[in-house]
């Protein structure tokens, strides 16, 4: 992490923009859109639960991760965007994607949901002026641009859809 004040820029920060490729955030929502609309719905479905490797979270849970982070991350920048200033401790992953139950959705429902939140990320993110969006965002130990956060919804996605890409569908035979 780089040290700039009294709190840290995250060190996966660096690895959010490089997954933008250099994106505006407005290019990185639309790609993003984009890539949802392609996803190819009968090749996820033929994974089923099946994972690559023992405790490795299923494509359904791997969706509703998506989704859920999501909508933290949207309530982050909404804290900042409002100067309301009081975000919650983290949150653990793990214990989430426990209690998601995304094991008994459909792909096509958890597909439809996703979309319908980016969709709303989005139109968030765009009512905020240029300089709500440079506004620097200071929770935990990190501080962050508050553009920033949206592209960490962008490149969390890109991440996860790369990982369903190397590691799930593979196993199809």
């Amino acid at each position: 992490m780089a040290q700039t004040g009294s709190k840290q820029t995250p060190s996966f920060l660096e690895y959010v923009y490089q997954l933008n490729e250099g994106n505006s955030l407005s290019e990185a929502f639309s790609q993003s859109l984009t890539a949802i609309d392609r996803l190819e719905i009968s090749q996820l479905e033929k994974i089923g639960l099946n994972t690559y490797e023992k405790e490795k979270w299923t494509v359904p849970t791997i969706f509703q991760h998506v989704i859920d982070w999501e909508r933290i991350w949207c309530y982050r920048a909404i804290i900042f965007a409002r100067k309301e200033g009081s975000i919650p401790e983290g949150h653990d992953q793990e214990m989430m994607g426990m209690h998601s139950h995304a094991d008994h959705r459909s792909i096509v429902d958890l597909v439809d949901e996703l979309r319908v939140v980016r969709q709303s990320s989005i139109m968030m993110f765009e009512s905020f002026s240029d300089e709500i969006l440079e506004t620097n965002c200071e929770f935990f130990e990190y501080q962050m641009p508050l553009n920033a956060i949206g592209l960490t919804i962008t490149a969390h996605q890109i991440h996860h859809l790369n990982i369903i890409k190397e590691r799930y569908l593979p196993l199809i035979r």
